[in-house]
């Protein structure tokens, strides 16, 4: 072995090193695989479909309603729902029907999902506190979300969910 050969075995090991180095931050950092598990999101997620998560998403933007995310639920487990309340608002589901702010907000991705009566007093407040945000599953009939647990910390969200791969012939982005 000459010291050609040690030069391009080392310079093929240094490329096999960052190639895992991307790998391992891109799953740690940037982006994630996640599993629903539980009925709470169907029609738009199902239980054991697989979603890609985006770690990073709100670094850059701002957390919007009707986004779909995870978060830490119990400090062991994460929950995947449906942003419907953000910071400063006062929410209700009055016949069915979102009001944001006593104003009519139409939820299209429900089809066919009954919302019983609810409002935020129920939970103690009249708007939703900073850095926290109302959740709820889209299968509002069978969903463990903010209606029994109260607001999520904006620092206990995970990232957004970007799309969902698996099963294959559902791909679907959210």
């Amino acid at each position: 072995m000459d010291l050609r050969d040690i030069k391009e075995f080392l310079k093929d090991t240094a490329k096999y090193f960052i190639t895992a180095f991307i790998v391992i931050f891109i799953i740690l950092y940037v982006a994630t695989i996640q599993q629903v598990v539980g009925p709470s999101m169907k029609n738009t997620l199902s239980n054991r479909d697989i979603v890609l998560l985006s770690r990073i998403h709100y670094k850059f933007f701002d957390i919007k309603r009707f986004d779909v995310i995870s978060f830490e639920y119990d400090d062991t487990k994460y929950l995947i729902k449906r942003v419907i309340g953000l910071p400063g608002e006062k929410i209700e589901y009055k016949n069915n029907s979102l009001y944001v702010n006593g104003k009519l907000i139409e939820e299209d991705y429900l089809k066919n999902i009954k919302t019983e009566d609810f409002n935020i007093q129920k939970l103690g407040y009249e708007t939703i506190p900073d850095g926290k945000y109302l959740v709820l599953g889209d299968n509002r009939g069978d969903s463990l979300d903010s209606r029994s647990f109260g607001f999520i910390d904006e620092n206990k969200i995970l990232g957004k969910v970007i799309f969902k791969f698996w099963p294959i012939f559902d791909f679907k982005f959210l």
